[in-house]
């Protein structure tokens, strides 16, 4: 199996177990009412356990809609294109948009992100940690994407009936 082959595996089961945390965020975002106004505990907990799971999810979602080919898709056009046509501007999607993109915004976020992991930042109103994971949840799109980018790129694509 190759390299490429093998990072495509591991996004894939990124993405597959990242579509669960789905769940746990919606546990919480119900509990929130009752949590703050029938038994007025741990609302707040809820609320920033909520806003790290959901910045987890949206990390890896941008990522997963890329993989399923409805993220920057023009269908509406690139449906009249021949599939050889739309495997390429897909490559050249990924080299000239995506990949500058994300690479950007780890390059740029990178000291805020290390900052906020190296003090284990916490949530500004509450005290709770964990706000940390926010942060890192941005590297971590854009290292998803990266990733992502270089398998769309590099991948060979063969249709049926191309040699």
């Amino acid at each position: 199996m190759s390299l490429l082959q093998r990072l495509d595996r591991l996004i894939g089961s990124i993405v597959a177990g990242a579509k669960w945390l789905a769940l746990p965020l919606i546990v919480l975002l119900f509990l929130q009412w009752p949590l703050r106004d029938l038994l007025r505990l741990y609302s707040r907990e809820a609320n920033d356990l909520g806003q790290v799971i959901f910045a987890l999810f949206v990390a890896v979602s941008v990522t997963a809609a890329t993989r399923a080919g409805t993220h920057l898709s023009v269908d509406l056009l690139a449906r009249h294109y021949s599939a050889r046509t739309r495997r390429w501007l897909e490559r050249i999607g990924a080299a000239v948009g995506l990949l500058p993109w994300a690479l950007f915004v780890l390059i740029a976020g990178r000291t805020s992100v290390l900052t906020s992991l190296r003090d284990l930042e916490s949530f500004q109103d509450s005290g709770n940690p964990g706000y940390f994971v926010i942060k890192l949840a941005l590297s971590v799109m854009a290292v998803l994407v990266i990733t992502q980018a270089i398998v769309d790129i590099f991948r060979p694509r063969k249709l049926p009936g191309e040699m």
